[in-house]
């Protein structure tokens, strides 16, 4: 009996132990964020390696790999601004979200407390702490809605997307670059001026460096530097491109310039009139609220109440349109798109303006790139630019179908 009681304890340790093992296996494949850092490619370390061995005076591959070096440098600092952009844009749009709410409760109680107030004085009742209370109300919603409309949380909520998509791209641009060729200073040079324009066209304080959100002008955003020729080789004399391609690409850029990037600006130049009328209409109502209500009660009650009950539930209709519907971000919105088809516009004339046809952009490659961009194929590409007719007028179709 001792023995088969010896045997069962061996055999539930024994198990237990198997089970223990099983409960603390650890994952054998932990996930990553997509904007790791790639390995850098062996290819470049392999030619920088025989280079050196070949011949040890020369330092041009060596400058190559600080290129690479420097490229992932500016990498980790993409990386890094994506982040900073990504939280405060949700931050930022729960202002909006906050702020709105916070501002209509006191706006509509202001209103409810100055009824109230009308109310007694019908009764011969005490109206001084309802109509006192109301107007201090009225004054600091008012003043909360003048800090809220001049900085319009929506549209810095937005222009934080857009700075962190475009950080984006350009993060795997960069990576592009390191993977299928050789990086040189120009190169870094080229993507540290890409990440100070995305920084001075979306900025991050809001304190001295805010973009105007009521500006005298409507202008298209600008978030890319200064083009320079890109000394690419192509794979034959002409590098894809011939008299057709050149005039196809006159084509796409001019129904860019007269319909798309045109109607966006006009667009926005409407958003931004109304938004300014309804950033003056709600401090004005709430101030005329405030007064209001420190009349009642006085021979001016008349009019006193209607203002103070009124002018409270005007302004949070005013407000839950301007804020609630996001106004100041569709402005935005408009104001980048237009900046898009600006940015498509330049790189086309950049590579016309381009006498040697071997510094430009492959013809084809472009031409791909152009399409997928303005959401079609190479196909309806060509045949916009065949359609398209010189009479302004006359135009009908849009260059862009992806927005």
């Amino acid at each position: 009996m001792s023995t088969l009681t010896q045997a069962s304890s061996f055999l539930c340790y024994q198990r237990a132990r198997t089970i223990t093992r099983a409960s603390i296996r650890v994952p054998k494949k932990l996930t990553t964020d997509p904007l790791n850092l790639p390995k850098l490619p062996s290819q470049v370390v392999l030619s920088v390696d025989q280079e050196i061995n070949q011949n040890p005076k020369t330092n041009t591959k060596e400058t190559d790999a600080t290129a690479v070096e420097k490229l992932y440098l500016i990498m980790e600092a993409v990386a890094d601004r994506v982040e900073m952009h990504k939280n405060i844009g949700e931050q930022r749009n729960n202002w909006n979200s906050l702020l709105l709410t916070s501002i209509n409760a006191i706006t509509l109680s202001a209103a409810i407390m100055a009824a109230i107030a009308a109310t007694s004085v019908a009764y011969g009742a005490s109206v001084e702490v309802p109509k006192f209370s109301s107007s201090f109300m009225y004054v600091a919603v008012t003043g909360m809605l003048i800090i809220m409309n001049k900085i319009q949380p929506s549209q810095l909520a937005e222009e934080q997307r857009n700075a962190a998509r475009l950080l984006k791209q350009l993060h795997g641009h960069i990576q592009t670059k390191i993977a299928i060729s050789n990086p040189t200073q120009d190169d870094v040079d080229e993507a540290m001026e890409e990440v100070l324009a995305i920084d001075r066209a979306y900025p991050l304080p809001l304190l001295g460096v805010m973009l105007e959100k009521f500006p005298s002008k409507v202008q298209a955003a600008v978030w890319w530097p200064e083009k320079r020729s890109n000394p690419v080789k192509g794979k034959d004399s002409k590098n894809g491109w011939n008299e057709g391609l050149e005039d196809e690409m006159k084509e796409i850029a001019r129904v860019l310039e007269n319909k798309d990037k045109a109607d966006y600006l006009r667009l926005d130049e409407k958003f931004l009139m109304f938004n300014k009328v309804l950033a003056l209409s709600g401090p004005l109502l709430t101030g005329f609220g405030a007064i209001g209500s420190a009349f009642l009660g006085s021979s001016h009650h008349s009019w006193a109440a209607v203002a103070g009950v009124m002018c409270g539930v005007v302004a949070s209709v005013v407000n839950s349109i301007e804020h609630g519907g996001q106004v100041g971000m569709v402005v935005e919105m408009y104001r980048s798109n237009a900046g898009f088809f600006g940015m498509v516009e330049e790189s086309i004339e950049l590579n016309l303006k381009e006498g040697d046809v071997e510094k430009r952009e492959d013809g084809e490659l472009f031409e791909m790139k152009l399409a997928l961009q303005l959401g079609r194929s190479v196909q309806e590409l060509r045949d916009l630019a065949a359609s398209s007719t010189k009479n302004e007028k006359e135009m009908k179709e849009f260059g862009s179908k992806l927005f």
